[in-house]
């Protein structure tokens, strides 16, 4: 019972620590006030490999340590990245990927896990950012797919499509027990 709960912490652990590293694996786009990131592969493999009460425990852990400050968004750190244009993808993800890890379902299978992803945690992530691009910038929703949601969309099936690869992998491996 005891090494279990260390085994959830450490992997929840592992997985804060990943998003931190990943979202320094970013680019700017000229046109949007978004980053095109690693962070959401990070998140969907922490959602692959976690329960969907840890994955959101690690993703609201990662957002409270932006929010006071530490240097892990991308982009920028503190309130001013959570209350921006591009904030609400931060709390679109606190939706998306407790979802995902919900849906994702056993025994590990690669289909599932990239559909899972490309229905369920692409799209309310994109929502999130919407949102937020929406009533920041005070533009309409067609304004907002531009810097909220088109330029993303090529890379985050791709980052759906690794990310669903290297899940199975890791749980096979692993013998369904994540990290």
């Amino acid at each position: 019972m005891q090494n279990d709960k260390v085994r959830d912490l450490t992997k929840m652990a592992m997985c804060v620590a990943l998003c931190c590293a990943t979202a320094y694996i970013s680019f700017p786009l000229p046109f949007t006030p978004g980053y095109v990131t690693a962070l959401t592969f990070a998140l969907s493999l922490s959602a692959y490999l976690l329960t969907p009460r840890q994955t959101f425990t690690v993703i609201l852990i990662y957002i409270l340590m932006g929010a006071v400050g530490l240097p892990v968004f991308a982009g920028g750190e503190g309130l001013s990245r959570l209350l921006g244009p591009a904030g609400g993808f931060y709390f679109g993800w606190l939706i998306a990927y407790p979802l995902l890890s919900l849906a994702k379902g056993t025994p590990p299978h690669f289909k599932r896990y990239m559909t899972a992803n490309i229905l369920i945690a692409v799209p309310i992530t994109y929502v999130g950012g919407l949102i937020s691009m929406m009533l920041v910038l005070d533009v309409n929703l067609w304004q907002a797919m531009t810097p909220a949601v088109l330029p993303f969309i090529p890379g985050d099936l791709m980052k759906a499509t690794a990310a669903a690869l290297l899940g199975v992998k890791l749980q096979k491996i692993l013998g369904g027990q994540g990290l």
